[in-house]
């Protein structure tokens, strides 16, 4: 116990490193953190200081003690010693908690530096704006179809959360197939498991979850509002980071919108 009230510091800026107010609910705060921490992650080119402080702040900010301490008397009590530090484990862990827990999160399970992280593919559109948009600026909401992980099963695609090794690729999720090209030449190519599409595993039918049907993911509509800025130019890119479709034990790509000029009509 302290002998003495610790001096006040500050007590704003880990809500500010999220971007939420003071008075953020625990699940705005886990959206927060989930949109800061893709966007930060190193793996895709984010900056790593960045990326330890957005695992700082929500480390302290999602524990109840240490949050009242924290906007009581600042971040200067947590260093102190108040309510167990200030955000003192390693933000990859984390992040891996928060993605997969320890069975495996999109580090692949494991120690989280001894595989590199699979990062899912980005989505590309076009997007057509005219002459004046360019030049005036313009807003466009667009409704678009994703995938993300089902919320009844977490991403595992069964009811017990088990699953079993794919006997078409002893769990690698890819197979080898051989090509006869000619009479001493031969072709190997490597694809896809069609049986556990890739992922190593299957699961048994009575155990798949009632909601994704053992896929790990379901489809769900997304509004996204693309503001098209005065001045952008033609072929210039719009990036949405982490909204491109979810799968278990991946970064979420991102969605990226491409600016194409219409042809201006003649009067």
């Amino acid at each position: 116990m302290f002998g003495r009230a610790p001096k006040k510091s500050d007590n704003t800026r880990y809500y500010e490193i999220l971007g939420v107010s003071k008075n953020v609910s625990q699940d705005d705060l886990k959206k927060a953190y989930k949109k800061a921490a893709i966007k930060n992650h190193p793996d895709k080119g984010g900056d790593p200081e960045k990326f330890k402080e957005v695992a700082q702040a929500y480390e302290v900010l999602s524990d109840p003690d240490k949050r009242e301490i924290y906007d009581q008397y600042g971040e200067d009590a947590l260093k102190e010693g108040m309510g167990g530090g200030g955000g003192g484990h390693d933000p990859f862990d984390i992040f891996q908690s928060f993605f997969g827990g320890s069975g495996g999160g999109p580090f692949g399970g494991g120690s989280s530096r001894g595989r590199r992280q699979r990062r899912g593919e980005d989505v590309v559109h076009p997007l057509k704006v005219s002459l004046e948009d360019l030049y005036t600026g313009t807003s466009k909401k667009l409704s678009l179809s994703k995938n993300v992980i089902c919320s009844k099963c977490n991403g595992k695609g069964s009811k017990s959360g088990a699953s079993m090794k794919c006997a078409g690729c002893q769990g690698s999720g890819m197979k080898v197939s051989i090509r006869q090209l000619g009479p001493s030449m031969i072709q190997q190519m490597q694809h896809p498991c069609n049986e556990c599409k890739g992922t190593g595993e299957t699961i048994n039918d009575k155990d798949r979850c009632p909601q994704c049907k053992g896929e790990k993911v379901v489809p769900e509509k997304k509004v996204l509002e693309v503001v098209v800025e005065k001045g952008m130019q033609n072929g210039q890119k719009i990036t949405f980071p982490g909204e491109a479709d979810e799968a278990p034990e991946t970064i979420t790509g991102d969605i990226v919108f491409i600016l194409q000029q219409k042809e201006h009509s003649k009067v």
